[in-house]
């Protein structure tokens, strides 16, 4: 069948948030290291919080373009902080999407692969109040397809502020990429993005939040942009730490070429409290 893949990608996903949600509905304290749940929920709040964690997002999306395409995205992305004081720490955060789509690049067509990947940097002082970072950010031409990649390699800043309190996080994420080498015959890549978030933790480690994505195409002279209330919960799966998310995709803006009519977002996230 022609959307097997993307079918069985749906399936696996839902059969996933169904298991953890019967794993965290009998637990609520999953750290051996003696932080509690929520502390570890309001920590994966924030971006640059000195924690390793390994989130996998699931990304389904239909409705896409002039063919009605449809479109499977699972996004590796592994947070690494380095130490480099007492009072400086260096956040790695990689992005590698695994991508399935139909229809999208014309009517019965197919493509899988990577896409390519993004990296960013941010050295974030140990500050009370107001949480900040900046660093650099990367585009990897890692795409292992042309249509679902840029064949660019970019780079640009990136930028968090936000305020934490005991069981909310607010703030902003963004970076702008430009690209500076390449494949001189493919569009050069100028792209924003940020994302702004709020989210409210539970003692139990449940968390409920809204998150909208803003991404600005400045050489396609376009703008996307989504907005996801979202539920999630830390819990464990036998001795593993894991958070886990759903949320809609609800399109606001968009061009027709891109915007999907609706999507929808599945979060498994490996933790690591005691590193």
């Amino acid at each position: 069948m022609r959307y097997s893949n993307l079918l069985l990608a749906s399936r696996l996903l839902c059969i996933t948030i169904f298991v953890v949600s019967l794993k965290a509905s009998g637990q609520e304290t999953p750290a051996k290291s003696g932080a509690s749940a929520q502390e570890l929920a309001d920590k994966l709040a924030n971006p640059v919080a000195s924690l390793i964690s390994v989130p996998l997002q699931n990304n389904l999306l239909y409705g896409i373009g002039p063919y009605n395409g449809s479109k499977y995205t699972i996004n590796i992305q592994p947070v690494i902080p380095f130490k480099l004081s007492d009072n400086l720490n260096l956040i790695t955060r990689y992005i590698l999407p695994v991508v399935d789509q139909r229809d999208i690049t014309g009517e019965n067509t197919h493509e899988f692969g990577l896409s390519d990947a993004t990296v960013t940097a941010f050295f974030a002082p140990k500050t009370k109040g107001i949480i900040f970072g900046v660093g650099p950010a990367f585009l990897v031409p890692t795409a292992t397809e042309k249509f679902l990649g840029t064949e660019k390699f970019g780079v640009g800043p990136s930028v968090l502020v936000m305020h934490q309190g005991k069981g909310l996080s607010i703030g902003f994420i963004a970076n702008q990429i430009w690209s500076v080498a390449g494949n001189q015959d493919r569009t050069d890549f100028n792209q924003f993005y940020t994302q702004i978030f709020l989210t409210h933790s539970y003692k139990s480690g449940a968390s409920l939040g809204i998150t909208s994505e803003i991404t600005q195409n400045w050489e396609g002279k376009s703008t996307l942009v989504t907005i996801s209330p979202n539920i999630g919960a830390v819990t464990k799966l036998g001795d593993q730490v894991v958070q886990f998310a759903i949320m809609p995709l609800i399109p606001i803006v968009g061009p027709r070429e891109s915007r999907p009519d609706w999507g929808l977002r599945a979060v498994l996230a490996f933790v690591f409290p005691g590193s």
